[in-house]
């Protein structure tokens, strides 16, 4: 009987903590799933990149905050294993998207199995082809898409490890061939 009493006493203590307290010691600091980097996408109609980057990169919806007027004020894609989020552009909040500002210097890198069937899949969901899938000096076949609003995809498979030495060498080649 004491030692049910001695537990009930300590189950009391242990519920009696504030619930903050509780919930902060189990609370990662990269929330499962994400990774330390995380891109945020600024689109104009975010509803749109969502239903194009499903169809385009099987992404899958983990996250879709719509507000006033059915605009997607925050959204989270899960695409392999890689987590991006996304929202509306709001002019209120500085966000701006690639298409209001004329372009972006920021491209979306994204390494999948097989590098031209996915070339394929994206501009077949609307992407624009700007290189076809390319065997690269680096090792990887590589391939650059443009979405209708403003983000620039690169799309590759490693095919190939290369050495530093090998790079260098096959790198100068690349330059010297592209003037």
């Amino acid at each position: 009987m004491k030692n049910t009493r001695k537990a009930k006493k300590l189950a009391t203590k242990k519920s009696a903590r504030p619930a903050a307290r509780r919930v902060a010691r189990k609370v990662a600091p990269i929330p499962r799933g994400f990774t330390t980097v995380t891109p945020y996408m600024v689109c104009k109609g975010a509803a749109a990149a969502i239903a194009l980057y499903q169809k385009a990169f099987d992404a899958k919806v983990k996250v879709r905050m719509d507000g006033p007027g059915g605009i997607v004020v925050h959204g989270e894609l899960q695409i392999g294993n890689a987590r991006i989020m996304l929202g509306e552009e709001q002019a209120a909040m500085d966000a701006k998207a690639p298409t209001t500002v004329g372009g972006t210097p920021v491209h979306i890198f994204l390494y999948v199995k097989d590098v031209d069937r996915w070339f394929q899949r994206a501009v077949s969901a609307g992407a624009t082809g700007e290189m076809p899938p390319t065997d690269m000096f680096w090792g990887d076949r590589y391939a650059k898409v443009s979405d209708p609003f403003g983000h620039r995809w690169l799309i590759a498979t490693h095919v190939e490890d290369v050495s530093a030495k090998e790079m260098a060498r096959r790198s100068a080649d690349a330059m010297a061939q592209t003037g």
